[in-house]
């Protein structure tokens, strides 16, 4: 009997793995750890409907003993019983552990309509036009109109990316190609060449959470033989160089091709395109070109004399060896164009399009001396072993030891632009070597255009709340386009003092089509206390400091276009007494545990005096004793100790007749709120809780109607029936516009899909930091800086609620890199850092765009997991600045420490659960505390739901389609029941 449960077992597994492995591979984060979960979760209910049916075959063989009356009934009621059985233990089934996958995979597929597409794509193309950056032009674009011929050289041009692989992957089976886009602008390309890429390899290796091949595919030097150069000069004199590289959900981007893990083994996978080489020293990694690559842009460069290339990369390459060739005339970034932005591609090169983009990130010629690179990666601590997770396979019998994690932010605020625009006015003040111009190649909000643009600032007037400018923007070139303006500050700055960059991005704006002599003015509104730096070391608070303040428009982070000054005569503390006017209520100190022991961060103090000390990779891997005292998981979670005795018990399962509908539109402390959430019982609390896996959940009690929340950051998808949304742009691309109102116009367009998809809740925008260009995903994030981002995101947020539709803005917050984000992974900072570069984004998002809802990360802030910290989730997120709407967790599959009592408790309301983990559901339904916190997050939920798109008249519905042919189904089961009862009966009676 073991042996059929266990092979009844395996066989479902393989089953559900098989299931699940497509889930995977379309981006959502599935584990063998949650599919076991799922099966084991089903076995007792298969044990006992097979221990009612083996009873049932053992009664009815016991009854042959019987007379032939006897004998006849008791065999029909056994196989009643064994029927009877079944539909019970299916009942049990899908109503439990089944029922969060049911939710969303039975439900009505529904798709984007043809008119709602073409719209899509169009803002697709124009985001791409906007976003692409010219990084260089010596003239040789836009092409000239006689040339109608062009080799497209590399093989990333037959297999560009065009976003990502995981939550944010795109469908790219309808995408216009790199190549298709470059023929729309009127080119007849080398066929011979597109022939011998398509023929070297077909496609590019899997950078993400299923498979990782950082194979760079490209034919050796001898693929140009004479005969295809000769051909290819004939063709034509222009070349196109493309160069791609992806990143991914699950792994960053290699950092070092010749790591070894600590059995020697190499950590990155790839191929060589050669056995007489290798395409990657020691030491090398993947942003830079492999040798393969060089060798290619040698050839193309020798028998071409107009090279353009085009790099196709959301991730910032290294690119000073095109500063090496003379035949290099252009260079356009172009990141992960989504499904019709490579259309864009052709008019740039035919000057049908005027690149208007800007870098939304630093350029730098050495990747390796960024401030964080040392400290970004793979960091195991030595001496905490008793809280790693380990994780059985059931098939292999194999265990891996999951270990605690650390990553140390030591660069503190000084992420990006800001460090090298501070190491600049520190060396022009005279206080430490540096050559900027030999560090950077292209500044933070670089780009070039076909056309000049002149601005001035015309006018600027202080206000109460701070300062009124007004930029005047004219064309001053031969030709129609846009221009950015860039508003920044430098504040002023005490050698020892709180830490400040010194150049701060606090806003921009983008003009309209300026024909040749055209003027356009834009203004900007500056609050002071957007220019406050955070002092966590002394008053605990914002402080705006009194002084001169540089205010400047500028083409680039580095660029000054024109200034004025702002002057604050006396220093502002925004303490207990004084909150910003932003904030709900003041501003404090919450992470002083997240600084961690021993950490050096790096400091402006003389001139970055401890960059060397601060910057080196850790040298100690042990978290020190009184940090690992307070450390938690689900080993020693202690959650009594949580409990507070004095809170009073809530009122749960009234009768009062109010339905959730009734309360669309109300405030969220309207009175109506308690009569409604006392309506809620125990069940209905948990249940809304734990089924937040792609949906939230119906309650019938309260008329809550069922929702379908899909993925993610670059299109609607969902992950289970495969209907998809518009393939939209990497978020760099969006980025790279610098456009508020594009911004809007993609969320409103996404919502529109998401509209007509019968989905009401989008995992985006994803807000998280460039902390380094090595971030997997970081084409799914926007940028080095946290203003720019947040302001992208705020907008979007704005336009998807055009259509009821609400954002899950994630992942709050500092998850900042792949490795080791579900390993439970420490992260040490600053909170100046915290706030005013990882937190920033999520701030402006809540503040200025009202999001609806917000994803947590998997990591942990200091030696707490986000999921657990108050600090974060109810003090920070709500208390300070305002949020009200619901935080779920990121993928709820345990890892060691995902736990819904202590979620709840620390302002988590809803756990993204499609695999009905156990440990999701609320285990505490007893203590006043946990029934409080249930309630609370309820509220949360409801609140958001019952205001969007899901209450539109047209979309409610309270039964979720599954309930409905389960009850058919359990209809009919008991109409056979009868049947098969009542022909019993009957037969029964006529027997002698």
């Amino acid at each position: 009997m073991k042996e059929k449960l266990r092979t009844i077992f395996l066989s479902s597994s393989v089953s559900l793995l098989c299931f699940t492995s497509k889930v995977s591979a379309a981006g959502l984060e599935v584990q063998t750890s949650d599919v076991i979960t799922v099966v084991k979760n089903c076995i007792p209910y298969v044990i006992g409907m097979l221990a009612v049916i083996i009873i049932a075959i053992a009664v009815a063989v016991a009854a042959k003993k019987q007379d032939l009356k006897k004998k006849f009934m008791i065999r029909k009621q056994c196989l009643c019983a064994g029927i009877l059985s079944f539909v019970l233990s299916f009942n049990l089934i899908c109503n439990g552990p089944l029922s969060t996958l049911l939710d969303v995979l039975v439900n009505p597929v529904k798709e984007v309509s043809a008119e709602t597409k073409e719209e899509a794509n169009n803002l697709i193309t124009d985001i791409a036009g906007e976003g692409s950056v010219l990084l260089k032009n010596d003239g040789t674009l836009p092409l000239s109109s006689d040339v109608k011929n062009l080799n497209v050289f590399g093989w990333a041009s037959t297999n560009p990316c065009y976003g990502g692989t995981g939550s944010g992957a795109v469908d790219t089976s309808n995408c216009v190609s790199l190549l298709d886009g470059i023929q729309a602008g009127g080119y007849t390309l080398n066929q011979t060449l597109i022939d011998m890429y398509t023929s070297y390899a077909e496609a590019r290796g899997e950078a993400g959470m299923t498979a990782v091949d950082w194979t760079l595919p490209e034919p050796t030097a001898d693929y140009y033989t004479d005969e295809i150069l000769d051909e290819a000069k004939e063709f034509s004199d222009t070349a196109v160089i493309v160069l791609s590289r992806i990143g991914g959900e699950g792994t960053d981007l290699p950092t070092d091709f010749g790591a070894k893990d600590a059995e020697g083994n190499k950590i990155y996978t790839y191929n060589d395109n050669s056995s007489e080489y290798s395409d990657f020293e020691e030491g090398q990694h993947y942003l830079e070109l492999s040798q393969t690559e060089k060798n290619m842009i040698d050839i193309v460069c020798e028998n071409f004399a107009h090279v353009i290339v085009i790099c196709n990369s959301s991730n910032a390459m290294e690119l000073g060896w095109v500063e090496n060739y003379d035949q290099i005339g252009s260079v356009i970034s172009c990141p992960g164009a989504g499904e019709t932005g490579f259309a864009a591609l052709g008019k740039i090169l035919n000057g049908e399009v005027n690149p208007s983009g800007k870098l939304a990130d630093t350029y730098v010629y050495d990747l390796t001396a960024t401030p964080a690179f040392n400290n970004f990666g793979d960091f195991t601590y030595e001496n905490m072993n008793e809280f790693g997770w380990e994780e059985a396979n059931p098939f292999s019998g194999e265990t891996k030891q999951n270990d605690v994690n650390f990553v140390n932010y030591v660069e503190n605020i000084y992420v990006g632009y800001k460090f090298y625009e501070t190491a600049y006015a520190e060396a022009e003040a005279g206080n430490m070597d540096f050559d900027y111009d030999k560090v950077v190649q292209y500044p933070f909000g670089y780009g070039l255009s076909y056309t000049s643009f002149s601005q001035k600032i015309v006018d600027s007037s202080e206000t109460d709340e701070g300062i009124k400018l007004t930029v005047e923007v004219e064309n001053t070139g031969d030709v129609a386009g846009k221009d950015v303006v860039e508003v920044y500050y430098n504040p002023p700055y005490t050698n020892g003092g709180i830490e400040k960059s010194a150049a701060n991005l606090i806003d921009f704006g983008k003009t309209g089509v300026l024909n040749s002599g055209e003027k356009e003015t834009l203004e900007f509104t500056i609050n002071k206390e957007d220019m406050a730096s955070y002092d966590y070391k002394n008053e605990g608070c914002y402080v705006l400091d009194e002084g001169d303040y540089e205010l400047s428009i500028r083409s680039d982070a580095h660029t000054i276009l024109d200034t004025v000054e702002y002057n604050v005569p006396e220093t502002i503390v925004y303490d207990e007494d004084n909150a910003r006017e932003s904030d709900q209520q003041t501003a404090t100190n919450q992470f002083d545990f997240a600084e961690g022991d021993g950490v050096v961060y790096l400091s402006r103090e003389n001139g970055f005096e401890n960059y060397d000390e601060a910057t080196a990779a850790p040298i100690d891997f042990t978290m020190d004793e009184d940090r690992k005292a307070n450390y938690q998981n689900i080993t020693n979670y202690d959650i009594d100790s949580m409990n507070d005795n004095s809170e009073e018990m809530p009122t749960t399962g009234a009768d009062n007749k109010i339905k959730l509908g009734a309360l669309r539109g109300k405030d969220y402390d309207d009175e109506m709120w308690d009569s409604l959430l006392d309506e809620l019982s125990i069940e209905d609390m948990t249940t809304l809780i734990a089924g937040g896996g792609y949906q939230t959940t119906a309650i019938d009690s309260i008329d809550k109607a069922a929702t379908t929340d899909n993925d993610g950051p670059a299109t609607i998808y969902n992950n289970y029936t495969g209907a998809t949304g518009s393939a939209f742009t990497t978020e760099v691309m969006l980025a790279n516009t610098w456009n508020k109102d594009i911004a809007y116009e993609m969320g409103k367009s996404v919502g529109k899909e998401a509209d007509e998809m019968d989905v009401s809740g989008w995992y985006a925008p994803a807000m998280n930091i460039h902390r380094t260009a090595f971030g997997g995903r970081n084409f799914e994030y926007y940028s080095e800086d946290s203003v720019l981002s947040g302001i992208m995101a705020a907008n979007e947020i704005k336009g998807a609620d055009e259509y009821g539709v609400y954002s899950y803005v994630k992942h709050f917050a500092l998850n900042d890199q792949e490795t080791n984000r579900i390993y439970q992974l420490c992260l040490w900072s600053t909170e100046q850092a915290i706030r005013e570069t990882y937190l920033k984004a999520f701030e402006i998002a809540v503040k200025e765009g009202h999001t609806g809802a917000v994803m947590d990360a998997h990591c942990f802030i200091g030696d707490k997991w986000v999921g657990a910290s108050s600090e974060l989730n109810n003090t920070v997120l709500r208390d300070e600045w305002g949020f009200q709407g619901f935080v779920s967790t990121d993928m709820f599959a345990g890892y060691g420490y995902y736990d819904a009592d202590i979620a709840i408790r620390s302002g988590v309301d809803s756990m993204l659960n499609p695999m009905n983990s156990p440990d999701a559901t609320v285990t505490d339904t007893q203590s006043a505390t946990s029934v409080n916190a249930m309630r609370k997050a309820c509220h949360n939920i409801l609140y958001t739901v019952v205001n969007s798109r899901a209450y539109n008249e047209e979309n409610a519905y309270f039964m979720v389609l599954w309930k409905k042919i389960l009850i058919m189904l359990d209809v009919l089961a008991a109409v056979i029941l009868v049947v098969i009862e009542i022909l019993t009966v009957r037969k029964y009676r006529k027997i002698k």
